[in-house]
Formats: structure tokens, C-alpha cells, sequence
């Protein structure tokens, strides 16, 4: 007999979305340092060709981001960050109005922007708010959905802080104190996304996969961001361009482990890997 479970819920523009299945989110960079060359938008008729494409493989969600955060990224300012995102947003809210648009801002004047000019539906801040002091308060303000992740120090610093003792028990009550501060706020929709690849090492990483039933005790929304990173390429002794493969074993593994949200530069394996995990789970 299949047990039933409660499903995860965020309120999206003043709507109650349940998330009955898992989502793919899938991104939309407009960075010109993009980690994955391939996903690096360079003008109008690239990102119409992106946001089609996302769509008619099944993306939910498009998640647009104007700073480079691969590890030794120097951070654009906000204002190369605003001018990058400010086409993209322009046509999703003119010609696309009913997507779902997260931004990937660490900066809490980018998210209000974002939000109030666009209406951009959710903010996804790989920094857990410590790269901005303002994020949390301003999060609150705003009443949006947002992706709290785990990053010690700065894209330029991270990979220099990945001395943990236990590093799933570790994340998991960094993640827990923050959720609880944005709860404090008044924040109720919180997705959370353990960081593969952020201040960890690739056998951190791994370790992270293999425990990652355990932000089932968070109560929130997984969102598991692996697509294409280090941690496979380097591991299969390949490419960044030969690590499609790989990318969608992780993501069945993370669907199969609680993952509500895969955020993805290849939309259509991740749909079909959703799809397939969802058959299989059927008779749980």
C-alpha cells in the first residue's frame, strides 16, 4: 500500500503551489564567465532560444543569474549584475508572464529590484544571506519564496574553508539556524539547498549525496544543484561537456533521496529522469 505523504507547499505570487512531484529548474545565465561555456547567453536571440528551450522540455522554473559564483569568480559589482539581468527579466516579464523566475542574487538591492520591478517569483541566494546582511529582513519584506544555501566565505574564498568534522551535521544545523532567523522574520517559504560544490571538497560532496535523506528534518523543500560540477567531471575523468551522464545519475540519486527541486543546464534529462523516479516510487 502507498503511504501518504504530506506534501511541500510554497505560496508563489499569492498562490498555494504544491509540490506533488519534483521540479527542474532550469538556468538561464547571462554572465560571460559562466563555469559551463555552453550556458553562457550573448544576446536577444539566445535567451528567447534558452527560455524556449527550458520550457518545451519541461522546466518549471527559469532561474536567471548576472554574477558568476563558480569557485574563484571574481563578483561582478551590482551594477554589471543589474545591467545583465535587466534584458533577461525584460522579456520573461513582457512575453512570459505566467513563468516561474527565480534570480540567483546574493545581493538583498538585486532581489528587491528583481522582485518589485519584474516580479520575479523567488530568490535563490547561494550565500545563505552572509554575503548581505540586508538579505533576511529584506526576504521579509518582499514575501517571496527563497533558496537559503550553504556557502562558507565568498566564490573567491570558498574552496579554502572545506575543514569539517562532519560535514552533513555540519551543513545541516547551519542551514536549521538560518531557517529558523528567517522564520523569526516572518519568512514561510524556505527551499533549501545543501551547496555541491560551494566550500566542500568532492569527497565532501559525495558524502553530502549519500546523507541527503537527512534534510528530510529541515520540513522544507531540497532544492539539489549538481549539475555538470566538478565533483562529476573530475571524479569520471572527463570534461565539463562529457559530464551530461553523470549529471543525471546524481539527480536520480537525489530524486530518489528527497529531492523536490533539481536545478539543471540540461532540462529535458532531468524531466525524464523526474518522470522515470516518480514511476518507480509509485508503490511506496
Amino acid at each position: 500500500m502507498r503511504k501518504m505523504k504530506k506534501a511541500k507547499s510554497l505560496n508563489i505570487k499569492g498562490k498555494l503551489v504544491t509540490l506533488d512531484e519534483p521540479w527542474v529548474m532550469g538556468i538561464l545565465n547571462v554572465t560571460p564567465d559562466s563555469f559551463y561555456a555552453d550556458s553562457r547567453i550573448e544576446d536577444e536571440s539566445a535567451l528567447y532560444k534558452r527560455i524556449e528551450t527550458i520550457l518545451s522540455e519541461g522546466g518549471r522554473i527559469i532561474d536567471v543569474g548576472g554574477c558568476s559564483t563558480r569557485p574563484g569568480a571574481v563578483t561582478a559589482t551590482e551594477e554589471e549584475e543589474r545591467n545583465r539581468l535587466k534584458k533577461a527579466l525584460s522579456i520573461l516579464m513582457l512575453h512570459y508572464p505566467e513563468v516561474i523566475v527565480s534570480v540567483d542574487t546574493f545581493r538583498a538591492n538585486i532581489a528587491r529590484w528583481a522582485v518589485e520591478e519584474y516580479g520575479v517569483a523567488i530568490i535563490n541566494d547561494v550565500s545563505g544571506g552572509d554575503m548581505d546582511p540586508n538579505m533576511f529582513r529584506t526576504i521579509a519584506d518582499l514575501r517571496v519564496p527563497y533558496i537559503i544555501m550553504h556557502m562558507r566565505g565568498t566564490p573567491e574564498t570558498m574552496q579554502t574553508l572545506t575543514a569539517y568534522e562532519n560535514v552533513t551535521a555540519e551543513v545541516l544545523q547551519s542551514l536549521a539556524v538560518k531557517m529558523n532567523q528567517l522564520y523569526q522574520l516572518g519568512v514561510n517559504d524556505v527551499i533549501v539547498d545543501p551547496g555541491f560544490g560551494f566550500s566542500k571538497t568532492i569527497e565532501q560532496n559525495y558524502e553530502l549525496m549519500r546523507h541527503l535523506s537527512d534534510f528530510r528534518i529541515l520540513e522544507a523543500p531540497l532544492l539539489v544543484g549538481i549539475s555538470r560540477k566538478k565533483m562529476i567531471y573530475e571524479m569520471l575523468e572527463t570534461s565539463i561537456e562529457g559530464s551530461l551522464n553523470g549529471t543525471t545519475v546524481l539527480n536520480t540519486f537525489a530524486l530518489l533521496h528527497g529531492a523536490d527541486i533539481l536545478r539543471v543546464h540540461d532540462v529535458r534529462e532531468a524531466v525524464e529522469a523526474v518522470r522515470i523516479t516518480q514511476l518507480l516510487k509509485e508503490e511506496e
